[in-house]
């Protein structure tokens, strides 16, 4: 059996300290599966032409939305539709995997200095 497509999500987490700056680990297709530390507040943003995947590896973390909040522990996921204004949050530091198409912004259009850098790879 070849391993070499295995992902091990510890051993990729331990390879970066920052927050909110998504590591990609895998692609499918148009996809990339990205793995992220979150902590503190991020920016209210939206993904015009993408719905967005947050299913949380370790902790917990929160997701604003205009309408109220969704709160995600272990082993949880949610889909963020795609147009929808969001803003993530943790109050501690939480691993989550992002799903979402090449070339997606963090931010969104709202910049900033929490805008992460595209398809670095971990």
């Amino acid at each position: 059996m070849d391993e070499s497509g295995v992902v091990n999500f510890a051993e990729k987490f331990c390879k970066f300290s920052e927050h909110w700056s998504p590591r990609v680990v895998a692609e499918m297709n148009d996809y990339q599966f990205k793995l992220v530390k979150l902590e503190g507040d991020f920016v209210w943003h939206d993904h015009k032409d993408t719905d967005e995947v947050f299913l949380v590896i370790k902790g917990t973390m929160g997701i604003e939305l205009r309408d109220g909040v969704v709160k995600l522990s272990e082993g949880e996921m949610y889909v963020v539709p795609k147009g929808i204004e969001h803003k993530p949050f943790a109050e501690s530091e939480c691993h989550v995997l992002l799903i979402e198409p090449r070339g997606v912004v963090n931010t969104g259009e709202s910049g900033g200095e929490l805008q992460a850098e595209n398809d670095v790879w971990v």
